[in-house]
């Protein structure tokens, strides 16, 4: 049984360096031309029009720190709130950027804006125009193209601009100018891409995962009773940043005791005590591509009896979803995989009645464990593509990465249940990559295994 003796000594004490595998280099502006150069392919004549984001307020005048929209980075590789890109398909390929103008006086409070002239020196623009400038140039770049591909209902102001467009070349047919006539949900578009990681995307996420197993394993390494949630978080969030991430790529869930059976759980406020668990689902984000792990590790060091028994029902479950994770395979035949062993083993526990077939037919696992096991991951934590295509699961192909993440969630009101069990919530949690040769498993270095966790605390 350890015992906490003093707090530990931040930031050190977990790990003194960084120990990731080395990143290895891509031309990122190499990767964003050869996504457009696909893209611009698979639309033919059309054009892709996508908006850059913008600020989010926090409280009064204060803004969170800005994230750029997904498709748009994925394309560009720019960072800028208000900008607009334009993609034209066909023969001559064509890609436009609008941006902020250079400003020395707003540059000084809000920091540097890349300007008309740096998009094209650095981001590889064929043309480059100030945002202003976007209703009077917009008509001329979707002129022709029959159809236009935007995120229809996802920003007002571009749905707008595209709009008035259109109506202006509608006005201007007599003329000779041509409108668009079809408009294409670009999320549909670009997501089909996105689905396959290519080069740049999968360097991104391994680094990602690399830096998040090693934020993982310092939090077991410096978990102590007496300690709290919040210190956890902030802990692994500084190993985020420290090991060069940007930051986590979606909130910390830190859930000790009862808390890690909130199956979103963002808190992270109550304290951690001796005899529970502690249920960590964090990941890193580097160059806005995610990584997603979920550990669950007893707080002082030892897991009891019946903490063992439920967490080893867990891990045979992630086990036989991750070798179920093939080429031909899909996401539906996982997560019933995943299914039947986690109801195999609730039943052996007592925490189910009757035979696995009814507990699968009347769902009654649910009240132990009520999500999917799976879900795609790349630049969104819930990743771009459809899950379905004429109403059937889609199957596997190499490139796709997704996560594994079985779980038990015993509430501690639960009368039912043992009482050694209830308040416990446990998830496991991995990222794979579907392979011509199986799947990799990428997040193989952070344990899961009992032994594994325990030797790992026990090392602190």
């Amino acid at each position: 049984m350890r015992t906490r003796t003093a707090r530990p000594s931040y930031p050190r004490r977990a790990c003194d360096t960084p120990e990731v595998v080395p990143f290895e280099p891509h031309d990122a502006r190499d990767i964003h031309a050869q996504r457009r150069a696909r893209l611009a392919a698979s639309i033919g004549d059309g054009a892709i029009v996508l908006y850059g984001g913008e600020l989010r307020t926090r409280s009064n005048d204060t803004e969170f720190r800005f994230r750029p929209d997904s498709d748009f980075h994925y394309l560009t590789g720019l960072r800028e709130p208000g900008s607009v890109m334009v993609l034209r398909g066909g023969s001559t390929p064509k890609f436009v950027l609008f941006v902020r103008p250079r400003d020395a006086q707003a540059e000084v409070w809000s920091g540097r804006r890349v300007g008309p002239e740096g998009a094209t020196a650095h981001f590889g623009a064929d043309e480059a125009h100030p945002l202003a400038d976007l209703a009077a140039q917009l008509p001329k770049l979707l002129d022709g193209a029959p159809e236009v591909h935007l995120p229809i209902g996802r920003w007002r102001n571009l749905d707008t601009h595209v709009q008035r467009a259109i109506d202006h070349l509608r006005r201007r047919n007599r003329w000779g100018e041509t409108p668009p006539d079809v408009l294409c949900d670009a999320r549909t578009t670009i997501g089909e891409d996105r689905l396959l990681k290519d080069t740049g995307a999968l360097a991104c996420m391994r680094r990602a995962i690399d830096i998040s197993v090693e934020a993982h394993l310092a939090a077991m390494r410096t978990t102590e009773p007496g300690m709290f949630e919040r210190e956890i978080e902030a802990l692994v969030e500084y190993e985020f940043r420290r090991r060069g991430a940007d930051g986590p790529a979606y909130a910390s869930i830190v859930g000790g005791g009862d808390n890690a059976t909130i199956l979103h759980y963002v808190d992270n406020d109550g304290p951690l005590r001796n005899g529970e668990l502690l249920l960590i689902d964090a990941g890193a984000e580097v160059d806005l591509f995610a990584a997603d792990i979920t550990r669950t590790f007893p707080i002082g060091g030892k897991f009891s009896i019946a903490q063992r028994d439920l967490y080893e029902v867990v891990l045979r479950a992630n086990l036989a979803g991750i070798a179920g994770a093939v080429v031909g395979g899909d996401i539906d035949s996982i997560h019933r995989t995943c299914l039947k062993t986690l109801c195999e083993g609730l039943s052996s526990l007592g925490l189910l009645e009757g035979s696995i077939d009814e507990a699968l037919e009347k769902e009654s696992y649910k009240k132990y464990y009520m999500h999917r096991t799976s879900h795609w991951l790349g630049a969104d934590v819930h990743d771009a593509g459809f899950y379905t295509l004429a109403r059937k699961p889609r199957p596997l192909q190499p490139g796709y990465v997704l996560t594994v993440e079985p779980g038990l969630y015993v509430a501690a009101n639960d009368e039912q249940a043992p009482a050694e069990l209830r308040g416990c919530g446990i998830r496991i949690e991995d990222d794979v990559l579907i392979g011509a040769g199986g799947p990799e498993v990428l997040t193989w270095r952070l344990p899961k295994t009992i032994h594994e966790i325990e030797a790992v605390m026990a090392s602190s």
